[in-house]
């Protein structure tokens, strides 16, 4: 991958940034997601529509097996068959999005993932730790390995590269 990156895509344009760590490595010791973009692309995960027209900006391996939509959002791409999470105007509206990742977090997993290091990592990082909440919610409400016990908490865990398949 390129150290320089230059984004045009449908939410940025003329968007540039550097990679300046190794690829998957040189995290935040306080950040330690449990599956990789690619792993999260492959398992189904915002009804497929989240990466339809960026896929140049990362490695194509990350869409050898990614669950992609063709058209409209379609919850049974996701690994759980449900929608989710909330719709990027709510994100807007809560102030979670920041104006260097307007997909919102999973946008600046990939870019963080890729190598980009920015001083909005701490707030994702803080952001990603607090919804671990929601792991434990499962682990206090479900029989372990019970897929369809909590599946709409269980896909929005995918959702932040938490792997709540074996809760």
């Amino acid at each position: 991958m390129s150290r320089e990156v230059t984004v045009n895509d449908t939410m940025q344009r003329g968007y540039r940034y550097e990679r300046t760590a190794r690829p998957g490595q040189d995290f935040d010791p306080e950040f330690a997601p449990e599956l990789t973009p690619a792993e999260m692309l492959a398992l189904g995960v915002f009804c497929g529509k989240y990466m339809t027209d960026c896929r140049a900006e990362f490695p194509a391996s990350w869409f050898a097996e990614a669950r992609l939509a063709d058209g409209k959002p379609d919850r049974s791409l996701n690994h759980f068959g449900v929608q989710a999470g909330q719709p990027l105007r709510v994100w807007r509206e809560k102030g979670w999005i920041h104006a260097d990742d307007p997909r919102g977090w999973f946008q600046w997993y990939c870019r963080y993932w890729s190598g980009r290091r920015m001083a909005d990592d701490a707030r994702q990082i803080g952001r990603w730790k607090a919804f671990r909440r929601h792991k434990r919610q499962v682990e206090i409400h479900c029989e372990p390995g019970d897929p369809f016990c909590r599946p709409r908490q269980r896909q929005a865990l995918l959702q932040w590269a938490y792997d709540s398949r074996g809760l």
